[in-house]
């Protein structure tokens, strides 16, 4: 299926709990909010459990297993779409943290000495990587997307965490089709919807279309950026189609698209960002970048076969 690749980041050159949870979160270079302060639910010590809150999510279409029966070692919160399960929100920094932790590595964005930002071409920016995706300035909250990431770098995550990268059909499926039995007014199920967020882009995190309150909700990064404001901390818009939450905009998220390739070929990203308006939310919209790209609007998030008899 051919690729669209619009001017912008679309034009990149081929070449290319308690007192433990605090310090582990100081020891990676995450925010440690105040007490009272939002919950930085990503780095719990348990996995989330099996129940679906009505408000943001209505009713699973089919129940996911007991979170003791199965392994979550990055703590994703995990909704059944059909015949896969895919992750609730965008992987986080306190998500990709714990991968890190269990099994250390440096990213091509460290080791390169920071990710990039499309500017008036490529630019690399010091010390711009997962663990500061604006720079050593802002001390990022753990629920801040994780992004600086390669496609290879994303999908080992996945691995660890007990799935993979979803297909672009997965991807697809829980972004605009609503599965829920019984989903929140004003979702109907079995309904396509054109944005993940319904039948709007309002309240995604995306360039000028997406209501007056997307810039207000980016984090206070304070990096001079040329174009947009910036990402949001995940959970924090309003759940669109099936409960997930920033499926459409804030960072584009990695799918495995073409099955099967290799090295450094394209692959397909999906859902738009904070960079872009509200066009590239929508399915028709293809675009894809080589494996290797590690820059500061892509992030991803998991998807996993149910457990058996689930």
């Amino acid at each position: 299926m051919p690729t669209t690749r619009p001017a912008g980041d679309g034009a990149r050159p081929r070449r290319r709990a308690g007192v433990v949870v605090v310090a582990f979160l100081a020891a990676v270079g995450c925010a440690v909010l105040p007490a009272g302060a939002f919950a930085v639910t990503p780095l719990q010590a348990q996995s989330p459990t099996p129940a679906t809150t009505a408000s943001s999510a209505g009713t699973p279409a089919t129940a996911r297993p007991a979170a003791s029966e199965r392994a979550n070692p990055a703590g994703i919160d995990w909704v059944r779409i059909g015949t896969f399960e895919i992750a609730r929100t965008e992987t986080t920094i306190g998500q990709f943290a714990r991968f890190v932790q269990a099994r250390p590595m440096r990213t091509r964005a460290e080791q390169a000495g920071g990710g990039e930002v499309y500017e008036a071409g490529w630019t690399r920016k010091p010390g711009w990587t997962w663990r500061a995706p604006f720079g050593p300035q802002h001390a990022p909250a753990a629920d801040e997307p994780a992004v600086h990431l390669t496609y290879d770098e994303a999908q080992a995550f996945c691995r660890w965490a007990g799935g993979r990268l979803p297909t672009d059909a997965e991807w697809v499926a829980a972004a605009y089709t609503e599965q829920r039995t019984q989903p929140p007014p004003p979702f109907e199920r079995g309904r396509r919807y054109p944005y993940p967020t319904g039948d709007s882009p309002a309240g995604a995190i995306c360039l000028e279309d997406c209501g007056a309150s997307s810039a207000q909700r980016a984090v206070a990064h304070g990096a001079r950026l040329l174009r947009g404001a910036g990402h949001a901390r995940t959970s924090q818009t309003t759940p669109g189609v099936n409960g997930l939450h920033d499926m459409g905009a804030n960072a584009w998220e990695w799918v495995d698209e073409p099955a099967g390739a290799s090295g450094n070929a394209e692959r397909r990203t999906r859902g738009g960002s904070w960079w872009y308006g509200a066009a590239q939310m929508r399915a028709d919209h293809l675009q894809g970048k080589p494996g290797d790209t590690a820059v500061v609007y892509i992030g991803f998030r998991c998807a996993r076969e149910p457990q058996a008899g689930g």
